[in-house]
């Protein structure tokens, strides 16, 4: 895998917030979203925070994943029983990195994985792998390696994992794995509208919810540990404006999503 990546990173590990991290390593959460591009590419492993995540985020990212996934037709999502923290969960393997704006109109992708686009830059993972028995361990910032021991015990303590929507990301050169970046797309934004999939009211609210539950977390991570998490906070220009469109949507529609997009601006307003 060192011929692969970038840097000195033998076996990358990357440390998440939950729920996001276990989304991600359950094969539900297709995209990482970053404000900065990915510099590997390969097996990334994954590690939960140590901080315990509140029901209305778990709720609210819960919601926004059962909206993108119905855009596809799969109304069936087997979610995580728990969501454990300071604890190596898994791995799963980054094949390329686009633009937000890139992702957001790519056509060869499900109008799901589009809706995903909500950062500055997008991971691409693939084949998603969890431990049976999640480590116990410590975390770090940004991208570091797992020490030898951990890394020898976890890979041989894996499980493939079914993804409700398994996506194959095509490389646009299958001999270079890192033809997928920033810019490879080409793709023109003011062109490509018509392929941008149309938003409900009920999942622009649960789009809107997830914004809310991750700023929140990106105003109160901890420092010491974890430095971002799948929604930077420079987000937070981008969930006013879902704020000010949906305030008209949410007096005509009260139903569950409303809810938890509610429940998560009290959260994010009580920070």
């Amino acid at each position: 895998m060192q011929s692969r990546n970038q840097g000195n990173y033998r076996n990358p590990c990357l440390t998440m917030h939950q729920p996001w991290a276990s989304l991600l390593v359950y094969g539900i959460k297709r995209i990482e979203g970053r404000s900065w591009p990915a510099p590997i590419r390969g097996r990334l492993w994954i590690h939960a925070a140590s901080k315990v995540p509140d029901e209305s985020t778990i709720k609210a990212m819960e919601e926004f994943y059962r909206e993108i996934y119905a855009v596809n037709g799969i109304t069936e999502i087997k979610f995580p029983e728990h969501y454990p923290v300071s604890r190596l969960l898994g791995c799963v393997e980054v094949v390329g990195c686009v633009r937000g704006d890139e992702l957001a109109h790519w056509e060869g992708v499900p109008e799901g994985v589009r809706l995903e686009a909500l950062t500055d830059y997008c991971w691409l993972c693939e084949q998603p792998q969890k431990l049976v028995i999640p480590f116990e361990m410590r975390g770090y910032q940004k991208i570091y390696n797992l020490e030898k021991k951990i890394y020898e015990a976890a890979a041989r303590g894996l499980s493939k994992v079914e993804s409700p929507l398994p996506v194959k990301f095509l490389l646009p050169d299958p001999r270079d794995h890192f033809s997928l970046k920033p810019g490879s797309l080409l793709l023109n934004a003011s062109e490509s509208k018509q392929s941008e999939p149309g938003k409900s009211s009920s999942l622009s609210a649960a789009i809107a919810g997830a914004q809310a539950a991750a700023i929140q977390y990106s105003k109160n991570q901890n420092h010491k540990e974890v430095s971002h998490n799948s929604i930077p906070g420079d987000g937070e220009k981008e969930f006013s404006s879902y704020n000010e469109t949906l305030t008209r949507e949410r007096k005509q529609r009260a139903g569950p999503s409303s809810k938890i997009f509610a429940e998560a601006v009290r959260a994010l307003k009580s920070s």
